[in-house]
């Protein structure tokens, strides 16, 4: 007898788990209640004969079984969701599909309401949105499995058209009990690079900016290397040490008072977030009137950013 399928919405709910760093923040994600989630991961491990997670009270973290777990059922749910797609398509063939990728920070904070003035202006087209660091998001563009994206690195390569539509900032943080909560001074790059900071993965945007500020200047270990913007500003409040994280991704946590914002001493540390894209150097089409939305919006915030 055949192995039964695998339950999607488990694996979809494990991922989230893993890249938001802990089983309430996973659960959250994708909309189930904590005590279904740890009952669904428990399943799931008796299920695999796999132990998945490791489980402490700062949260959860694959083990190597569920690392490799983790991105077998990437693959599985992206297969999914281009099957969803092609059904939707097949069944609305007016429609116009743009597959469009953004890195976490730009995917979390601002293409929602890109996406969502795109389709005000083109009801007809459908955007697949992928979500994924800015060197896949490159890679995927330089492939063709996305026909756009928008990336937040400083190293845009050559061989992609890009434009800048964005600006963003970034800002070192701490937890409240943080001893340089009590400090007078501002963090000089010489302190910050010798401190051991919790840090995106590599492929990231946020570090690779960062690690360009920074040139030069031998860094510290990472305290830890973590997947996603919610893991590294949960490792942060546990006392995991600093980090470096776009205000984007931090703004409610620094209006409650959870992360404390750490002045910096030298320029206010600023990096392009750019559309990205191959072919033609003109673009047209959906690809195009979204570059436009997103251009405009830059446009429009950039008066507040400066102030």
């Amino acid at each position: 007898m055949a192995a039964p399928l695998p339950n999607l919405q488990a694996l979809a709910l494990f991922v989230a788990i893993v890249d938001e760093g802990g089983l309430a923040a996973g659960a959250r994600k994708v909309g189930v209640f904590q005590p279904n989630a740890s009952r669904t991961i428990a399943h799931l491990e008796a299920e695999t004969g796999l132990a998945l997670l490791d489980r402490h009270p700062r949260g959860s973290r694959p083990t190597s079984s569920g690392r490799l777990f983790a991105a077998h059922a990437r693959e599985l749910l992206a297969a999914a969701d281009r099957f969803t797609d092609w059904l939707e398509h097949s069944q609305h063939p007016d429609v116009v599909e743009l597959r469009v990728g953004a890195s976490l920070t730009l995917a979390e904070n601002l293409l929602p309401a890109w996406l969502a003035e795109l389709r005000r202006r083109s009801p007809g087209v459908r955007a697949d949105l992928r979500v994924e660091n800015s060197a896949q998001v490159l890679d995927d563009v330089r492939s063709g499995r996305l026909q756009l994206g928008f990336v937040e690195t400083p190293h845009v390569p050559a061989w992609v058209n890009a434009e800048v539509v964005a600006e963003d900032e970034l800002a070192v943080v701490i937890a409240p009990s943080h001893p340089w909560a009590e400090r007078r001074t501002p963090v000089a790059l010489a302190e910050l690079a010798a401190t051991p900071l919790v840090v995106r993965e590599d492929g990231s945007g946020t570090r690779e900016a960062f690690e360009e500020l920074a040139d030069g200047v031998a860094l510290a270990e990472p305290a830890q290397v973590l997947a996603s913007n919610a893991a590294v500003r949960l490792a942060v409040v546990a006392g995991a040490g600093p980090a470096v994280l776009s205000v984007l991704a931090i703004r409610a946590q620094l209006a409650s008072g959870e992360l404390l914002r750490v002045p910096f001493a030298g320029a206010r540390l600023r990096r392009p977030l750019s559309a990205v894209w191959t072919g033609p150097r003109r673009l047209s089409g959906p690809a195009a009137e979204l570059v436009a939305v997103a251009r405009d919006a830059g446009r429009a915030a950039a008066p507040a950013q400066a102030r």
